[in-house]
């Protein structure tokens, strides 16, 4: 089958224990589906100049963050790790000049194992983590997100996880806090962008997207997105519309559908596209 790619907002890592709508709607949307045979994330806490791919044979929660009830602590998420997984993402990447280096020793960082924990909370579909390449704005990541799409056809869901919005000096108290004005008018740019399938204006974000420098101060967090909308390629399904705190929109999308796996004819024409 050839599997949708998705597009996730982690917001807080207090996710893990205050599932909002977000929580719920990951949940649902998983077990419309059946399993993939792997997973590959994208999030912007793992960050570096360079490509890197965790190669670990069982995955570990890592609780980067502070200052958190010690609840999430005490969460885990050990999946199984595929190095055959990041070897064949190495090939991919390979294949077009760029380097990957392997981290056998890399866990995954809460933008990773949060959401896998609404997904797959039985923990048995394998992980592998995929660094966000810290050099490469938005076109680059979209191009990124390309050479990954074969993937697809090999029952491996590609996840980009992030923030539709991320600004964390904005952050207000209580996750059901009034949404501040630019949040909202950023979201529903991008919403209306996605329909259209514009990835021109999708990637011009900075200068056409309203208060995009106040929802994004770094772009870090929105980064992941390009990577699921390239290897993605189909329409955008908004699976999350929430926004958390004030400041955090938390919208899900899933790009392409669930379909029979591509020929290669049909590879070799996406590849020319």
């Amino acid at each position: 089958m050839r599997w949708p790619t998705l597009f996730i907002s982690h917001g807080s890592p207090m996710l893990a224990i205050d599932p909002g709508r977000t929580g719920p709607a990951l949940s649902n949307w998983a077990r419309t589906l059946p399993k993939p045979d792997a997973i590959l994330v994208v999030s912007p806490h793992w960050m570096g100049h360079g490509l890197a791919v965790s190669t670990r044979d069982r995955q570990q929660a890592w609780h980067d963050f502070g200052g958190f009830p010690q609840e999430l602590y005490r969460l885990e998420y050990a999946a199984p790790g595929s190095p055959t997984l990041a070897r064949r993402v190495a090939g991919l990447l390979g294949d077009a000049g760029l380097t990957v280096h392997d981290d056998p020793k890399r866990p995954l960082d809460h933008g990773a194992w949060v959401p896998l924990r609404y997904l797959y909370p039985d923990v048995d579909v394998p992980v592998v983590q995929l660094a966000l390449d810290a050099g490469r704005d938005a076109a680059a990541q979209y191009q990124l997100g390309r050479l990954l799409r074969p993937l697809r056809d090999e029952n491996v869901l590609i996840i980009g996880s992030g923030s539709l919005t991320h600004n964390l000096r904005h952050v207000q108290r209580g996750q059901d806090a009034a949404p501040l004005p630019y949040v909202r008018a950023f979201q529903d740019w991008f919403a209306q962008h996605i329909a259209a399938r514009d990835t021109a204006a999708l990637l011009d974000w900075e200068a056409r997207a309203p208060g995009a420098a106040q929802a994004h101060p770094s772009d870090d967090h929105l980064m992941p997105f390009y990577v699921a909308w390239g290897a993605g390629e189909g329409p955008g399904v908004r699976l999350v519309d929430e926004i958390a705190y004030g400041a955090l929109a938390m919208d899900a999308y899933q790009f392409g559908a669930l379909e029979p796996a591509a020929t290669e004819s049909d590879l070799a024409a996406a590849g020319a596209a």
